[in-house]
C-alpha cells in the first residue's frame, strides 16, 4: 500500500513506525510543513499503561522514549497560605520534550524504511493523488479536514477559560498543582517535569481574573514576570518561558474540544487532534494520538477493503475513547468552576480535585459528595475487616 501521512506528528510517525513493522513493503511518506526540530510546546505526559504498551509493540522506539522521560509517581498540591500536600499515586507518570519524542518517532520511522519529508506543505488530497491512503494527521487545524468540514461534521466547543502552556528552568519532583488567590480571583497551573533541565509549566484562570490581573493586555514579559510572583513558591526563584507570537503578545488560548461525526472520506481518514481533541487537563492526548494509530494499523490489516477497514477503524476508536473524552469534558468543566470546590478544606478540596473527572458532582453539594465518598470508603473498609475476621 502507498501511504501519504499529512502532518509530522506523534500519531502520524507512530502509525507510519507500525505499518512497517507489520509489512516492511508498504511504501510511506510522511509530510511535515515545518523545518525538522521546530515543533511547539515543552513537555508531554504518559503513564505507566501507555509504556507497557509502547514496549509490546515497538520495544526500540519504548526503549529511547522511556531513556529520556522523567519521571514521577506522587502529586503535590499547593494551597495558597493554607497547604502543601503530596499525594500518593497509584499510576506512575511520565514526562519527555515534545521535541524529543518527535525525534526518537521520525528515527525509528525513518530506520525502517518510512521517508520523512520536512517543509513540505500539502495543500489537497491532489498534492499526493497517487497514494492509495491518505492519513491526515495535521492537527486541530488540519487543512485536509477543513475542505470537507461539512462531510466530516466537524464542531468545535471553545472552553471558557484562559490558558498559557509554559516552560520552566524548574525542574518539579512530582506533577504539581497549585492554587493562588489574587484580589481578582484564582489562578492555577499545573506542572510537571519533562528533562533533567525544564518543567512544563500551564497556567490557567478564570476570564475575570485574566482581566483583573491584567493578563489580558500585557505584553509577554510584563506577563510572564507577574506570573512568576504568583507562583513564587513553586518556582523557587526560576523564570518562567513563554512562546513569543509574532506581535510580541504573550500566547494565551482557549482550549478548543473538537470532534467530527465521521472520521473518514474515499481514502483520506483522520488521526489524532484531526479527528478530537480532548482537555489538556487529564493529561491524555498523546496516548490518544498514539492509540489512533494502533486501531488504524489493526483495522487495515484486518480487512483488505479499504472502505470497510476505515469504517471499523473509526467505528472502533470512537467506541474506545469516549470515556476518555467525557472525563475530559468534565475535568474542563470542574476548572471552570474552581470556586466552587478550592474554598474546602484542604483534604477535602483535594479528594474533589481528585474526583473531577465524576459526573454526579456538578450537580450535589461538594461537601455532601465528599461526605457520601468517606463514608462508603468508611464501609467499605469495614465490610472488609469484617470479611476477613469472618
Amino acid at each position: 500500500m502507498k501511504v501519504a501521512c499529512v502532518g509530522g506528528g506523534p500519531a502520524s510517525l507512530y502509525f507510519s513506525i507500525l505499518m512497517k513493522r507489520v509489512d516492511p513493503a508498504h511504501d510511506i511518506t510522511v509530510y511535515e510543513r515545518n523545518p525538522a526540530g521546530s515543533t511547539y510546546g515543552w513537555g508531554v505526559t504518559y503513564w505507566d499503561e501507555l509504556f507497557g504498551y509502547l514496549h509490546d509493540v515497538d520495544p526500540e522506539s519504548a526503549r529511547e522514549i522511556s531513556a529520556s522521560s522523567a519521571r514521577w509517581d506522587s502529586w503535590v498540591v499547593h494551597l495558597h497560605e493554607r497547604a502543601t500536600v503530596t499525594v500518593g499515586h497509584g499510576d506512575k507518570g511520565f514526562g519527555i520534550s515534545r521535541r524529543r519524542l518527535l525525534a526518537i518517532l521520525a528515527e525509528r520511522a525513518e530506520s525502517l524504511g518510512v521517508r520523512v519529508e520536512y517543509e513540505r506543505e500539502i495543500a489537497g488530497e491532489e498534492d499526493v493523488a497517487d497514494a492509495d491512503l491518505d492519513v491526515a494527521g495535521d492537527g486541530v487545524n488540519s487543512r485536509l479536514r477543513e475542505r470537507h468540514a461539512e462531510h466530516f461534521g466537524t464542531e468545535v466547543m471553545v472552553g471558557r477559560n484562559p490558558y498559557m502552556w509554559l516552560g520552566t528552568t524548574k525542574v518539579l519532583d512530582s506533577f504539581t498543582f497549585a492554587f493562588v488567590e489574587t484580589e481578582h480571583g484564582w489562578i492555577w497551573c499545573y506542572g510537571y517535569p519533562y528533562s533533567e533541565e525544564h518543567s512544563t509549566f500551564i497556567v490557567e484562570c478564570g476570564p475575570d481574573t485574566w482581566r483583573g490581573l491584567g493578563l489580558d493586555t500585557a505584553n509577554e514579559a510584563d506577563g510572564l514576570a507577574h506570573l512568576e510572583k504568583l507562583f513564587a513558591e513553586v518556582l523557587d526563584g526560576q523564570p518562567l518561558i513563554g512562546r513569543t507570537q509574532a506581535d510580541g503578545g504573550p500566547h494565551w488560548l482557549h482550549f478548543r474540544t473538537l470532534t467530527n461525526r465521521t472520521w473518514h472520506r474515499g481514502n483520506l481518514v483522520l488521526l489524532g487532534d484531526s479527528a478530537h481533541t480532548t482537555h489538556y487537563s487529564i493529561g491524555a492526548g498523546t496516548a490518544l494520538a498514539l492509540g489512533d494509530a494502533a486501531f488504524l494499523v489493526d483495522a487495515l490489516h484486518a480487512d483488505a477493503d479499504l472502505e470497510t477497514a476505515l469504517a471499523g477503524y473509526e467505528r472502533e476508536r470512537m467506541t474506545a475513547i469516549r470515556p476518555s473524552q467525557r472525563a475530559a469534558r468534565r475535568s474542563a468543566q470542574w476548572y471552570e468552576h474552581v470556586p466552587r470546590y478550592v474554598d474546602r478544606p484542604p483534604r477535602e478540596m483535594i479528594a474533589l480535585l481528585n474526583q473531577r473527572h465524576s459526573g454526579l458532582l456538578p450537580h450535589v453539594p461538594p461537601r455532601l459528595y465528599y461526605w457520601a465518598g468517606s463514608t462508603a470508603a468508611a464501609v467499605s473498609g469495614l465490610g472488609a475487616r469484617l470479611f476477613r475476621r469472618g
